[in-house]
Order: structure tokens, then C-alpha cells, then sequence
């Protein structure tokens, strides 16, 4: 059994809980209490010298960074559970694409918002509403081209889901929650609305999406 260890609510816990969860592997979630800063204990940073969670631990095979961690059981289990990575060399590149779609034109502004909104309040500090207006304007073009893509195609891989769609929902869910102006941002754009109505309510994202 993977031993997942991280905090259960964190963002990038979630993503590998929910991959977990789509291949159908079994994992036991070894808590790690940010709020006390275990994360930077040791022996936590002796196996994730950022001291970051989450990192997992496969029979011996130590392995942190969300995003490999995901392509990793993703890889490591093809035939189990749903195919998140296509093996064909063009359909392998398509994921490819929108994997760098999802990390440099949706991470890139939502993670920073989701910190300015959510996570610093959390610590007791200001958030910085002229940044958020600043991230938020940056973003808005780049859903423009989502909706134009999604038009397409029912994912942004092709007509299957990927990793590439399911690595949007641990931010996404949180940006999501935060009020109207930032539900609009989904929601006014057709496409993506009904692209993220689909991956926010497979039931590996709701099995995970309140904790790992």
C-alpha cells in the first residue's frame, strides 16, 4: 500500500489522493500537521529537504512533487483504473500540451489567488486585493482560449481525460468557492463550464475533494 504523507486538505495532497483513487490503488494517508509545522521537522526534510508536503512512500521508493508523484502511479499503473497518460506518441504529446497548458496558463494565476484569498487569511495575514485583480485580469484571456479549445474537444487532451484535466481540480475547486466574481469566470464561458462541471463531479474528486 502507498503511504501518502501530507496534510489531508492541502492542494497538492488532494491531486495525488485523487489520482490514487482514479487508478484504483490503495494508499494510507500518514498526516502531516502543517498548522504545528511538522513539515519541517528532520525527518520529514531528510526525505523532502523543501519540507513540503506531500511525498509518498512505495515500498521503499521515496518520491515527492505532486505532479510526479501523479505521473508516476499514472505510468506505473496503465491498465488499472482510468488511463491518464495515452501511450501513443501523438496522443502522449496532446497531454503533454495540456499539461503545460494547465501549469503556466491556469497554476500559474489561480494558485497565487487561491494564496492571496484563502491561505494567507488562514495565517492571520492581509490578502492583497490589487494583486488579486492583477492575477485575475491576467487570467480571464487565457479561459478565453480554454473555452475556445474545449469547444473542440471534450477535454483539453482530446475526447478522454487526462491527468492534464484532473491536475486543474484541487485549485480550481478552491478558486471556484471563492464568490461570484470568480464562479463567473467558469461559468460565462460555456465550454468550460461544461468541462469543469465534468471533472469536478467524478466521484475520485468528490471521494477526496474535503480530504484525502
Amino acid at each position: 500500500m502507498i503511504k501518502l504523507y501530507g496534510f489531508p486538505l492541502s492542494t497538492c495532497t488532494r491531486l495525488v489522493a485523487l489520482v490514487c483513487k482514479e487508478k484504483n490503488v490503495p494508499y494510507e494517508i500518514i498526516s502531516v500537521n502543517l498548522a504545528k509545522g511538522e513539515q519541517k521537522n528532520p525527518s520529514f526534510m531528510a526525505v523532502q529537504p523543501f519540507g513540503q508536503v506531500p511525498y509518498i512512500d512505495d515500498d521503499g521508493f521515496l518520491l515527492y512533487e505532486s505532479r510526479a508523484i501523479a505521473r508516476y502511479l499514472s505510468k506505473k499503473y496503465p491498465n488499472q483504473g482510468t488511463s491518464l497518460i495515452p501511450s501513443d506518441p501523438k496522443a502522449e504529446a496532446l497531454f503533454e500540451q495540456a499539461s503545460s497548458i494547465e501549469t503556466f496558463n491556469f497554476n500559474a494565476f489561480v494558485a497565487p489567488i487561491v494564496v492571496e484569498k484563502v491561505f494567507k487569511p488562514r495565517r492571520g495575514l492581509q490578502t492583497n486585493e490589487e494583486r488579486v485583480k492583477e492575477l485575475l485580469a491576467s487570467l480571464l484571456p487565457k479561459m478565453d482560449a480554454y473555452d475556445l479549445i474545449l469547444g473542440k474537444q471534450k477535454y483539453l487532451a482530446g475526447d478522454s481525460v487526462t491527468l492534464a484535466d484532473l491536475s486543474h481540480l484541487p485549485y480550481g475547486t478552491a478558486f471556484y468557492g471563492l464568490g461570484d466574481v470568480f464562479t463567473e469566470v467558469f461559468e460565462s464561458r460555456p465550454n468550460l463550464a461544461r468541462w469543469w462541471k465534468d471533472i469536478s463531479n467524478r466521484p475520485a474528486w468528490l471521494a477526496v475533494k474535503d480530504g484525502a
